[in-house]
């Protein structure tokens, strides 16, 4: 049997390289494709009241337009389902070609699709609503490919040290996009309101709505393409990741050399990689090997278990924030306002939301992370979790019904459920999966889990969207449902789930990615030198497969 060797020093640099400006680099490269994703998904809640006063006003009612059940569910959830579909296919396809050839891609798609869904057509509210849902599901489906290669890129590019943290700096700008979608809604209401100003509802129901509102929408979507649009160039200067250049195609001389481009380390630090190839290992596993389920197989259940609970409940979370909104009066009687007015006072809140609960809540992760562990972090976030919405359900109707002092209540523990869904799993099921599985596999395995969580969002936004609906009396388009204090008691208790499904997931601070996956393990394998034709004995996982061969 061949002595065991070092493994690669190139990946040996990678774990124990100090910070540098390379890695803050990656991080806002990587982490602007976040910002995009959040601001894409999220402003849909900053113009959808406006959709429905634009296309879907109806004199005979006396009451604003509101976009019908099914076009709402149609209008927010496509997105979710192309996320979806795109986590799968852009995991996959990030392993099977590479990190790099697929990123831009999928940052391609998402600033066509934020162009193509402000230009959305039609001469029907109708034909309007189905061209924005059909952009949606493609700008969704390019997002849903960020998530799998931001994580796994950064994960591979970072130092041991400091992983956790770089990857939930780059989670940590979805919520600078949540905020950034509020405040573009502030800004651009507040512009329109200033040129053209309108009455309210009650005093002039078609004025209400001015004409010129029909661009404030589509200026919104529009402006999602500048953030990603401004990083394009530099994402697609970014040198493949070492650990797929060296373990997945097998080319430790090229991984060495990209590495010297980026990171400050001696010349020499790479010389035995620089003549070393590295030959496909002779045994393998894939995503359907038995080998690959016991090794992984339970990790797997619980990333994706995890992330499939954390978003029923956080998209669930926006069933009830029309409720606060109106409690607290930040957003009063939809007859009291215009149209534009409506747009500023909605944005107005998830900004308050994002920068009281929403922000803050990623940025304790980022800080503590690396010093208490993932495991930790997500465990407390998921009791606290369950712990402020039974608070919420069990006395909900006085909270929602009572005085000033129960309405601020009821926001103080709406904003805590938030802090501690990003100052919990919401972060830490996103970066978990990008440190578990080989390197073949990474990207898929997180696409798999991430696409699970996508299917929890869609049955949090529209399942329990239904089941939240009163028992008697619901509102046009919708059946008795079970009420909205029995859907947040049961929100609580599938919390409660998710932190027993966490003892599935192992701590992965301060750890290899390499211990972390088992490619240390595995069996070793022998590496050529060029040019002496000696074979040097070294260990497996610096030895693994090409994309190809998964």
């Amino acid at each position: 049997m061949a002595e065991r060797k070092e493994q690669l020093e190139v990946l040996t640099a990678l774990d124990q390289a100090k910070t540098q400006i390379y890695h803050f680099t990656a991080i806002v490269i990587a982490g602007m494709g976040f910002f995009t994703d959040a601001y894409d998904l999220f402003c849909i809640a900053v113009v959808q009241k406006l959709l429905g006063r634009l296309y879907y006003y109806d004199p005979a009612t006396q009451k604003p337009g509101k976009l019908p059940a099914h076009v709402a569910s149609a209008v927010s959830g496509v997105a979710l389902c192309g996320t979806l579909a795109g986590q799968l296919f852009f995991g996959w396809l990030g392993d099977k070609l590479g990190r790099k050839k697929v990123y831009g891609i999928t940052l391609m798609i998402m600033i066509v699709c934020s162009i193509a869904c402000g230009l959305s057509f039609g001469s029907t509210p109708t034909a309007v609503m189905g061209t924005l849902c059909f952009f949606r599901f493609w700008l969704g489906f390019g997002i849903g490919g960020d998530y799998p290669l931001s994580a796994t890129i950064m994960s591979e590019y970072a130092n041991t040290k400091t992983r956790g943290a770089f990857i939930a700096a780059v989670f940590a700008m979805q919520g600078f996009g949540i905020l950034s979608a509020g405040a573009v809604g502030v800004i651009m209401a507040s512009i329109f309101e200033s040129r053209f100003p309108s009455p309210s509802f009650d005093e002039d129901q078609i004025r209400s709505t001015a004409p010129e509102a029909d661009f404030l929408w589509r200026i919104i979507f529009i402006l999602g393409a500048v953030p990603a649009a401004a990083t394009y160039y530099y994402r697609m200067k970014m040198p493949e990741t070492a650990r797929y250049t060296a373990l997945v195609a097998g080319n430790a001389q090229k991984a060495a050399e990209d590495m010297m481009k980026v990171l400050k380390v001696p010349e020499t630090t790479f010389e035995h990689d620089i003549t070393r190839k590295v030959k496909p290992i002779t045994r393998e596993y894939g995503l359907f090997d038995k080998l690959f389920w016991s090794r992984h197989g339970l990790q797997l259940l619980g990333t994706t278990t995890t992330w499939f609970i954390l978003d029923v409940a956080y998209y669930s979370q926006n069933l009830f924030q029309s409720e606060i909104f109106s409690a607290v009066g930040w957003l009063p009687d939809a007859g009291s306002m215009s149209a534009i007015e409506e747009v500023f006072r909605v944005s107005k809140a998830q900004c308050l939301i994002a920068l009281c609960s929403t922000v803050p809540g990623y940025w304790f992760t980022v800080a503590l992370i690396d010093r208490i562990g993932r495991f930790v972090i997500q465990l407390q976030g998921f009791i606290f979790m369950t712990v402020f919405m039974l608070a919420l359900s069990i006395p909900y109707d006085s909270l929602r019904h009572g005085g000033p002092a129960d309405h601020r209540t009821f926001l103080a523990l709406y904003a805590l459920t938030f802090f501690f869904s990003n100052f919990g799993p919401n972060a830490t099921t996103f970066i978990v999966p990008a440190e578990l599985f080989p390197a073949r596999l990474r990207a898929t395995c997180h696409g798999i889990s991430a696409a699970s969580g996508k299917a929890g969002a869609i049955i949090g936004a529209f399942g329990f969207l239904y089941a939240s609906q009163p028992k008697e009396n619901p509102p046009q388009g919708y059946q008795p449902g079970i009420g909205l204090r029995n859907t947040l008691i049961c929100l609580g208790v599938l919390n409660g789930f998710g932190a027993a499904f966490t003892f599935l997931v192992p701590e992965t601070r301060n750890k290899s990615l390499e211990d972390l996956s088992g490619e240390n393990a595995e069996e070793e394998q022998t590496v050529s030198i060029s040019p002496e034709p000696t074979q040097i004995p070294m260990t497996p996982y610096r030895t693994h497969t090409k994309a190809s061969d998964f």
